[in-house]
């Protein structure tokens, strides 16, 4: 019977220290040392929110940049990928349906050039980034649909373009809400 009280004891006291203290600490350093990501990273637009710099929005405004495709058709809560297989057929049919869009939308890329996280969903479904070579492809498509230069908008991919972290780890990337919210501002669409 002692070691029952021992371990009641010990159950209540981690419980506590690990499902209510920790939580609350972690969350309050959160917020003080990083405030925009604890809060979601919002994007706001004339005072409404539009959208998270952290979560793909699915766009097919030609005037837009648009982000990799979504196995979860970009739902905030249902994260996570396909998780089918390369030789799976149901995967080599939403490729080429992707890859079809993709040409459809830029027409005159050779299929070669084509990036394979443009035709391919990314692992969580909610990719808020897009590689150099994905904005590139689209730049052309956007810069006619939205009047604005194809120069301009290769320095604001430039500008907004995320280096390797540390140097070292993946790929420059671009962030697609924050490149539509410029352009959205410099439209005024």
């Amino acid at each position: 019977m002692i070691n029952f009280w021992r371990s009641l004891r010990f159950t209540i006291v981690f419980a506590v220290l690990l499902g209510l203290v920790y939580p609350l600490v972690i969350t309050g350093i959160g917020n003080v040392l990083f405030p925009s990501q604890a809060k979601g990273s919002m994007i706001s637009f004339h005072g409404q929110v539009v959208g998270s710099k952290l979560i793909a929005q699915e766009t097919n405004v030609p005037w837009l940049f648009h982000p990799r495709p979504s196995a979860v058709n970009y739902a905030g809560n249902g994260s996570g990928g396909s998780n089918l297989g390369p030789t799976n057929p149901a995967l080599i049919a939403e490729i080429k349906k992707n890859l079809q869009t993709v040409e459809q939308q830029n027409p005159g890329t050779p299929v070669s050039r084509i990036p394979t996280e443009m035709v391919e969903s990314s692992a969580s479904g909610l990719d808020p980034d897009i590689s150099i070579p994905d904005a590139l492809i689209q730049l052309p498509r956007v810069a006619r649909a939205s009047g604005l230069g194809q120069a301009y908008l290769r320095a604001l991919i430039a500008r907004d373009t995320k280096g390797r972290i540390l140097g070292i780890w993946g790929e420059p990337m671009v962030n697609v809400m924050q490149l539509n919210m410029t352009i959205v501002k410099q439209t005024g669409k």
